[in-house]
């Protein structure tokens, strides 16, 4: 069943939209997301006015901890402000490629406690096992695919939009939720968001990077 979604974080819509709420398939590649939930996490502090960037830095610049206990436990993963020049945050790229892979767990677990994921474990020719997350008995992947090309077609009007529009993008999942020719200028416009906001620069790089270490492996 559809429900309106409550209040999501930036990690937990980005993660609604990557998966395909019938199927349950991610609708970019594992790593991908993984720096995308990163890149979220990012984008939600900046949005809170807990951190900006600086001089290509993550800079803290209100250190007093989130609400939300994930946003928090993240953020105390910076160096808080006013510790001197040996202090200073690490770049956006860096911190993305490291940070993803423990980000991304604890974000889908939440959903899946919440109702709006279901996992379903399944095997590749009897022996691989892998994960499924179809959306669970409360339904809000329809609504967040919704919002997003509501917001898409509007031209991300407001900045959650656009911060979210761009880390959709930068992961590839934008491509899968506005598909086809007729679609194309969409795409293109929201590939522009990318470079504009830096959460998403950073996890596109990291994209990139391991497409091009593929290619030239």
């Amino acid at each position: 069943m559809t429900f309106a979604a409550p209040d999501l974080t930036l990690p937990e819509e980005l993660l609604l939209l990557a998966h395909h709420p019938t199927a349950g398939r991610r609708l970019c590649r594992s790593r991908f997301l993984q720096y995308g939930v990163a890149g979220a996490v990012l984008a939600e502090l900046q949005l809170s006015g807990h951190i900006v960037e600086q001089g290509g830095r993550i800079t803290v610049v209100n250190p007093l901890p989130p609400q939300e206990p994930l946003l928090a436990a993240a953020m105390a993963t910076l160096p808080a402000p006013g510790k001197g020049h040996g202090d200073r945050g690490p770049r956006p790229r860096g911190w993305v490629r490291r940070s993803g892979r423990h980000l991304q767990g604890p974000w889908l677990a939440r959903l899946v406690e919440r109702g709006a994921l279901r996992p379903e474990d399944r095997r590749f020719l009897g022996l691989i096992r892998y994960r499924l997350y179809p959306a669970g008995s409360v339904d809000w992947t329809t609504p967040a695919r919704h919002r997003f090309e509501t917001a898409l077609r509007a031209g991300f009007p407001d900045q959650r939009g656009r911060a979210l529009g761009s880390l959709a993008t930068a992961t590839g999942v934008t491509n899968h939720l506005v598909p086809g020719f007729a679609a194309r200028h969409l795409r293109r416009s929201a590939r522009r968001l990318v470079r504009e906001e830096w959460p998403a620069l950073a996890v596109y790089r990291n994209v990139q990077r391991d497409k091009s270490a593929e290619s030239s492996g």
